[in-house]
C-alpha cells in the first residue's frame, strides 16, 4: 500500500515551522530512507513550492510546483485505485479531500510509529522512539 505524504505537513509538526528549509527537507527525506529499508512500504513525499523530482529506491519525492494538497489530490485522481492510498497529513482539510476521493489517512505520528526502524543493541532488537526523534529533529542545533 503506498503512502502519499504532506512533505511540509510533517516538518512543520516536529520544527512547528510553516515554512522548511532545504535542511529540514533534506533531514526527513534522510530520516525516511533508513525507515523504509526494513519495510515493504513505497512513500511518495509532496513538498510545497518548487523542487525537483527524485526517486531514492522505494522513497520518491515529487516536484509539485504549487501546493503539495493540490498535487496529491490530483495525483490520487490518476491512480487506479485510490482506496490502496494513504495519505499522511495533520491537515483537516487535506484529510477531508483524500478520503472524499477514496483514499485513507493516516495521522503522522501513527506513520512514524508504524515506520520504525529496528536496531540491534547489545544483541537484542529495540524500537526507535518516535517522540525521541521528533524532539531531535525539532532541536535546531542537531541538523547537521
Amino acid at each position: 500500500m503506498p503512502y502519499f505524504l504532506d512533505g511540509n505537513n510533517l516538518i512543520g509538526l516536529a520544527r512547528k515551522s510553516s515554512r522548511p528549509g532545504e535542511d529540514d527537507r533534506a533531514a526527513l527525506l534522510s530520516e525516511l530512507s533508513a525507515r523504509l529499508r526494513s519495510t515493504r512500504a513505497t512513500v511518495r513525499v509532496f513538498f510545497d513550492g518548487e523542487g525537483r523530482a527524485a526517486s531514492y529506491g522505494s522513497l520518491t519525492v515529487s516536484g509539485v510546483g504549487g501546493s503539495a494538497d493540490e498535487a496529491i489530490v490530483r495525483e490520487l485522481g490518476k491512480t487506479s485505485d485510490p482506496r490502496q492510498v494513504i495519505v499522511v497529513t495533520a491537515d483537516r482539510e487535506l484529510g477531508r479531500r483524500v478520503r472524499d476521493a477514496g483514499a485513507k489517512t493516516m495521522a503522522p505520528p501513527d506513520f512514524w510509529k508504524r515506520m520504525a526502524p529496528s536496531e540491534t543493541a547489545g544483541g537484542k532488537e529495540t524500537k526507535v522512539d518516535v517522540d525521541e526523534w521528533l524532539d531531535y529533529f525539532a532541536d535546531p542545533k542537531n541538523r547537521g
